[in-house]
């Protein structure tokens, strides 16, 4: 007999897990081919991530798609995608996507750029710096006249629009404040991250320069220049060096209290970033506005010390800085009081950065105080046997220099006289290098020759300064 009881079979069986989808194509960046944690909307009406937008704006890339260039000038976040996004994620069991690192993004925007087509360069001496800058060999020779400055840092070697003044549309709220707030993070990788892409933005492109100049950016920048990382340092005062390069921000940029911090840096920052300090002080200088301040707010001292620097950069820069900050007179008065004039002649006697200190020396000559403490020094006689021997850089700024003194009137002519400086301020007008020079030994010889009622009444000895204990 069975039993009366019924035997029911029970098996368990897992529900089915729902099947993995490919997204819509509309969620996943058209750059980096990932679903989009952070989608934008940028002014062609394109949708990326917005990590690939930075990149792009970065490397100076815009890719094509349906026929049209993206267009990066303004960005616009996309919440309603993003949130459909995340709601499709949770419907499909996955993770939301984690938003793209920009180092990633720019490593994804790289391999989409075609390579650059080959190009023959020709490599030669910038004027006034021992590097070299890169021309293209189609490009005509251009020499630049005589003692013609320089207008750009040595420590910049992209092509500027330092003398045109650039209209363009302002940057968005949304990205100006996405810049402060990395420069003003407690992590340092985001503020380095900042610096980094905001230092090639303004490098190459002359419409960022004007529109990353303002007040909020400027003041990140000003706490990030007196970093104690290097890093961030030395990215900090370079991108206040391209900042500079634009005409109509260099009174913005003085103006915003950021020189201090800059000489700051220039007496005790890293080697690199002293290079970017003298490059943005001399920079600035150029501006007829910055020149008072600039010296008011203590650069002087600081930049004759950079004449001895280890960096060639430094060192040029520096020079250049001063030879335009003494184009007005309340900055040489501050020279002279430094002591500079014997400074300078030292160097020049010693043959360190001749050429570009005479420039310097150049401008103090042009005024009473710094012609009496030239002529005191030994100017007269160190400029004379520089020229007879040939023994300098620039004979042009040599002779131009000595004509300032000229105008030192009978302390000079009795100097001049002593040291014989009319024999060789005569060879020279005959075959002097250039017709300014030459022009220039003109007009001192008239000064030398020319003769006046008391000329003959002079005791030279006495005006020279000789007595019958030094003779002795």
């Amino acid at each position: 007999m069975g039993s009366g009881k019924q035997r029911w079979k029970i098996s368990f069986h897992k529900s089915p897990s729902p099947l993995k989808q490919p997204p819509p194509a509309e969620f996943l960046c058209p750059l980096s081919g990932n679903l989009m944690a952070d989608p934008v909307i940028v002014a062609s009406g394109h949708t990326f991530e917005r990590s690939c937008v930075h990149a792009c704006v970065s490397l100076s890339f815009h890719p094509t798609l349906t026929g049209a260039a993206a267009d990066f000038s303004a960005t616009i976040p996309n919440l309603a995608l993003r949130s459909t996004i995340v709601n499709w994620c949770l419907l499909h069991r996955l993770d939301p996507p984690k938003p793209l690192s920009f180092h990633s993004a720019e490593k994804i925007i790289r391999q989409l750029m075609p390579p650059p087509p080959p190009v023959e360069f020709n490599r030669t001496p910038s004027v006034g710096s021992s590097e070299e800058s890169v021309t293209p060999r189609s490009a005509p020779s251009r020499t630049p006249p005589p003692l013609l400055l320089t207008t750009r840092p040595s420590c910049y070697s992209s092509s500027s629009s330092c003398d045109i003044e650039i209209t363009s549309s302002s940057i968005s709220l949304e990205e100006e404040e996405l810049y402060s707030r990395k420069m003003k993070s407690s992590e340092i990788h985001e503020q380095e991250e900042a610096l980094i892409s905001l230092r090639k933005l303004t490098r190459t492109r002359e419409e960022s320069r004007v529109c990353f100049c303002t007040p909020r950016i400027l003041s990140s920048l000003k706490s990030l220049i007196i970093s104690r990382y290097s890093n961030l340092q030395v990215n900090a005062a370079a991108v206040l060096v391209n900042l500079s390069l634009e005409k109509q921000n260099k009174v913005k940029i003085v103006r915003s209290g950021i020189v201090p911090p800059l000489i700051d840096l220039l007496r005790g920052g890293y080697i690199e970033a002293q290079d970017h300090a003298a490059g943005a002080i001399f920079s600035l200088s150029l501006d007829d506005q910055n020149k008072t301040a600039i010296g008011v707010l203590g650069a002087l001292p600081p930049l004759l010390h950079a004449l001895r620097s280890d960096s060639e950069r430094t060192r040029h820069d520096s020079a250049l800085a001063l030879y335009h900050l003494l184009l007005v007179q309340s900055n040489r008065v501050k020279m002279i009081m430094l002591g500079a004039v014997q400074i300078l002649l030292g160097m020049v006697k010693s043959g360190h950065m001749s050429g570009r200190v005479m420039l310097v020396l150049c401008n103090l000559a042009a005024s009473a105080e710094g012609r009496a403490a030239m002529l005191d020094g030994g100017a007269v006689e160190c400029f004379v046997r520089l020229l007879r021997c040939g023994e300098l850089e620039s004979e042009e700024s040599c002779v131009a220099a000595l004509y300032g003194l000229s105008y030192g009137g009978l302390r000079f002519k009795g100097l001049a006289k002593e040291c014989g400086a009319e024999e060789v301020v005569e060879g020279l007008e005959k075959k002097g290098r250039s017709e300014v020079a030459r022009e220039k030994c003109r007009r001192i010889l008239e000064v030398l020759r020319e003769k006046h009622e008391e000329d003959e009444d002079v005791n030279w000895e006495e005006l020279l300064g000789f007595n019958d204990d030094l003779t002795k």
